[in-house]
């Protein structure tokens, strides 16, 4: 007797999208299942939505983590992929996953990431809450659950942690405006989360963390090989808890 097929959904949460939509969705036909969540979308990306799957959840949602889980909770297969809009599976990513899955136990997948700003493929400096290199996308049922944090919300992981070799790409950012102007609204959701929390920290400590942070991208990470762009990357690393600071210090919204 043959084994049972293992599946996997792939699940992406949508907001404003219609510029990238179309391209994701088409990199997910390996999917057994697509589901997408739209949230508060405006544009035309429910239209595009519908084209690729009937799985549409739409509503609300303040916070990352009861957004992703929403989707989550309508996942009906065995592995669930998160894919953003402005990420892309390649074939050979694709059928990794498919393999893998066949025989991997209950657990969690990292996936290298090559990440792109303009045309440019920049694939040293990221982290320090700017970009990552890998993370955890593909999941057992009941292996991850994301927390209540607007930005960057942590997550909860569970069973063995293995790595996928091929690379999800990741169009980050269009140009530096695009990168100067996603600084902005990272920095005022930190900034409503630390005013939530009750915990904004100190002006000294924040400021040190921008040489810190900066260091450890262009230096420890490597951020040097890519020129003006690891500096780039180093600088944006080091001024987001700097930035987020002052803003729940000096602003209120």
């Amino acid at each position: 007797m043959n084994a049972r097929k293992v599946t996997v959904s792939a699940l992406v949460v949508a907001h404003n999208e219609e510029e990238n939509l179309a391209a994701c969705l088409d990199t997910l036909s390996f999917a057994d299942e697509i589901v997408v969540v739209l949230d508060k979308c405006t544009d035309g990306s429910r239209d595009i939505a519908a084209r690729y799957t009937g799985r549409l959840i739409e509503g609300s949602w303040e916070i990352e983590g009861p957004r992703r889980h929403a989707g989550i909770d309508a996942c009906a297969m065995d592995w669930i992929l998160e894919v953003d809009a402005d990420e892309r599976v390649s074939p050979e990513l694709g059928g990794e996953i498919l393999d893998k899955i066949q025989t991997a136990p209950f657990g969690h997948f990292l996936i290298p990431y090559d990440n792109y700003v303009g045309e440019r493929l920049v694939r040293y400096g990221w982290g320090g809450s700017w970009g990552v290199s890998a993370t955890v996308r593909l999941f057992a049922r009941g292996a991850k659950s994301w927390g209540q944090q607007r930005i960057h919300p942590g997550v909860e992981l569970k069973g063995e942690r293995m790595w996928l070799e091929h690379r999800m790409v990741h169009l980050v950012d269009r140009n530096i405006s695009d990168m100067i102007q996603r600084l902005d609204r990272y920095t005022t959701s930190r900034a409503r989360d630390m005013r939530a929390k009750g915990d904004i920290g100190s002006f000294p400590n924040n400021l040190r963390r921008l040489f810190s942070r900066f260091f450890k991208c262009y230096i420890g990470r490597k951020g040097y090989k890519e020129g003006y762009y690891g500096f780039l990357i180093a600088l944006m690393a080091g001024l987001f808890p700097l930035l987020s600071h002052l803003k729940a210090r000096l602003e209120n919204d």
